[in-house]
């Protein structure tokens, strides 16, 4: 799928809502991400990740680019009238039809609970609790790949080669996140990251001592030190930073393999 698919329209008016830009900074004005501020103005895609019409056909009227993220959108049409704007797999096209419900047909784009999924099938936009909506695998060209069904839970196999459970009852799409080519896009000049709200990243060995602990020295100084920090004096780079008390680690059953 390339951009001459895209649908000569604008985007859907009603689905459309403005966002005031932060600048990276907090309720208080102070910077809490840096390099983070000015960039093209963007209207926010009201994009549903949910559960719609169970059991309702709905047609693709338009297939559109939205600059929020790095895949396409769908724009699905319903019999009563009601628009939604949702991920569009690889390879869907403008007249097609997909239908979410408990269980159907095994077609991209179709919407249905993991336990009624069979093993191998490709799947997006995953949910990780029933009812809330796809948290995972959205990105342009990713897959999650079902590799089996074990009681009331569901093993998928992800993108970072992770492997974990998943409950029966969650929904998820079938097929892949479109765009796929996405990764093989190169930026051209710092014009393009600018116009994307991202200010210029100075390293910490180029500061001062007083604004980072790899500061300092005479010429083209090192950072000093056996291992990288941030510039809080925490350690960076390969250390793990997922909470060892966050509640889904014991649905992880395989960690991603370093590549």
């Amino acid at each position: 799928m390339t951009k001459g698919v895209f649908t000569k329209k604008e985007p859907e008016r009603n689905l459309l809502v403005h966002l005031g830009k932060t600048g990276g900074r907090n309720n208080r004005g102070r910077i809490s991400m840096w390099q983070r501020g000015g960039g093209s103005r963007l209207l926010w895609r009201k994009v549903t990740f949910n559960q719609v019409q169970l059991g309702q056909k709905g047609k693709i009227s338009a297939i559109e680019y939205d600059p929020n993220r790095n895949a396409f959108l769908m724009l699905v049409e319903y019999v009563n009238g009601e628009k939604h704007y949702m991920i569009a797999p690889h390879g869907i096209q403008v007249g097609d039809e997909i239908v979410c419900d408990e269980k159907t047909e095994i077609k991209k784009g179709n919407r249905m609970r993991l336990k009624n999924i069979p093993s191998g099938e490709q799947i997006y936009n995953i949910e990780l609790e029933a009812g809330q909506g796809g948290k995972m695998v959205r990105s342009a060209g990713t897959f999650a790949t079902i590799a089996g069904h074990e009681g009331k839970y569901t093993q998928l196999t992800f993108p970072s080669s992770e492997q974990r459970k998943v409950l029966s009852e969650c929904f998820a799409s079938l097929g892949m996140v479109s765009n796929p080519e996405f990764m093989y896009g190169r930026v051209k000049n710092a014009g393009r990251v600018r116009l994307k709200g991202r200010r210029p990243n100075v390293r910490g060995t180029a500061m001062n001592p007083v604004d980072h602990p790899h500061g300092g020295g005479e010429g083209r100084t090192g950072r000093g030190m056996k291992h990288p920090k941030t510039p809080w004096g925490k350690p960076a780079l390969g250390v793990k930073t997922r909470s060892p008390k966050k509640w889904t680690n014991t649905f992880i059953v395989q960690r991603r393999k370093k590549k």
